[in-house]
């Protein structure tokens, strides 16, 4: 039986991992990005965390109201535009159904998280890829006694789906990183979570998916996805303005923010709600700098923001979140907190040269990517990653190749011989 020829649309972490996943287990594969290069959206610039310890979902009451009570802060770490839509509130009701599962869904995340690692670094050890990778653990850092307090209750939810880490005091904390100014009641440490450059990463697993075959197809808008009983029919428009259809035997939807929109085309629903995080990229251009920059990935709960240093002469700041519709402009007042944030916690870095970047995290209401079969045979979906869209990229990759090649052994043209339920 000759290899089935599926169609992979989204050219981010995602869709990268999935058309390399699917390669690896002999399917003909076909990925559309309508970038001239792969990684150039939510997958390139963001905090650069591989952070299992930061699998808590966000389905709590605490959540809406400091949504609630920072609205009007233009500068607050999580805003919630007023501005009302039927997307937004059907989201948030959606959000509010799935708090009595935060625990199960905590504990699924730091699963799926965990078995994430191997796959990616294995990825990565197999292709050659060089990605800034950096083994030196992730620190939570806390100001008060409550937020401490809550991170040890994470904690137990986080022990529950086989993560390990432990409490530090603020002297232990100094000596994991020197470079860290300011007062704490103390912190979590995860040695066994990792950083690097998503971008870099990606874009060089897009190149070890060539390799194998992948037809990569770059600046290709996609118009439509269209599925009937023998095939799925994707209509693009290339960097020549002329529009092209062309048929394969299945289909995996990783386009994120977009998925919602394809995923309705094809009689799905998947409920993303882009939510906008801000980076920095801060360049250490003198010793001075780059002797006062951490080389230890920080988490700081109250401000939700991340850390990764990449490479000897880059720092990464980044996290908030934004829900304002499909937004990608980049507001000054929203990078001048994460600046100050650097100036507050590492002094002695010259924020001279920052360079900034927002980008729209597909983000499901549960927390939780949808992963699957769609409700056409031939349809499948791996998208809605939300915050942890590089941390869990590589095992929803390989889990949703799996399922289509289980899909496509069942009958001898490699179709389904009856429809497949959605997830």
């Amino acid at each position: 039986m000759q290899p089935s020829h599926i169609a992979v649309v989204g050219g981010g972490i995602t869709g990268v991992t999935t058309a390399y996943a699917l390669a690896r287990r002999g399917f003909d594969v076909t990925l559309y990005e309508r970038h001239r290069y792969a990684a150039m959206e939510t997958s390139f610039a963001n905090g650069g965390q591989l952070s299992a310890s930061n699998a808590e979902v966000w389905n709590l009451p605490a959540t809406m109201l400091k949504g609630l009570k920072w609205m009007l802060r233009a500068d607050a770490p999580l805003l919630v535009s007023p501005k009302p839509s039927w997307h937004k509130l059907s989201w948030f009701a959606e959000f509010i159904a799935a708090m009595p599962h935060y625990e199960r869904n905590t504990v699924e995340t730091t699963r799926l998280a965990i078995a994430a690692r191997e796959h990616l670094l294995g990825w990565a050890a197999d292709e050659g890829i060089a990605f800034d990778h950096k083994r030196e653990g992730i620190l939570h850092i806390y100001r008060d006694k409550a937020g401490f307090d809550h991170a040890g209750r994470v904690s137990e939810l986080l022990a529950k789906g086989g993560l390990q880490r432990r409490a530090v005091t603020p002297s232990e904390m100094k000596a994991i990183e020197p470079t860290l100014a300011g007062d704490y009641f103390g912190g979590w440490y995860t040695e066994s979570d990792s950083t690097g450059d998503i971008h870099r990463f990606t874009v060089g697993l897009a190149q070890a998916a060539a390799r194998r075959g992948v037809q990569c197809l770059y600046e290709q808008q996609v118009e439509s996805v269209q599925s009937d009983a023998d095939c799925v029919r994707i209509v693009s428009v290339g960097p020549d303005g002329l529009r092209r259809t062309r048929p394969h035997d299945g289909v995996v939807v990783c386009a994120g923010v977009a998925s919602r929109r394809f995923a309705a085309a094809l009689g799905d629903r998947v409920n993303i709600y882009p939510v906008k995080g801000y980076s920095i990229t801060v360049h250490l251009d003198d010793a001075a700098s780059r002797a006062a920059a951490p080389n230890v990935s920080l988490l700081d709960d109250a401000t939700k923001l991340v850390t990764s240093r990449l490479g000897p002469d880059r720092f990464r700041v980044a996290g908030t979140a934004e829900f304002n519709g499909e937004n990608r402009d980049i507001r000054a007042d929203r990078i001048r907190p994460l600046v100050d944030w650097v100036r507050e916690c590492f002094p002695g870095v010259d924020t001279r040269r920052v360079t900034p970047w927002a980008g729209l995290r597909p983000m499901m209401p549960n927390m939780l990517p949808r992963v699957g079969r769609g409700s056409a045979a031939n349809v499948f979906y791996n998208t809605g990653h939300g915050h942890l869209g590089w941390t869990l990229s590589a095992v929803t990759a390989d889990m949703v190749a799996g399922t289509v090649a289980g899909a496509y052994a069942r009958s001898p043209r490699g179709l389904p011989q009856t429809p497949l339920a959605p997830a």
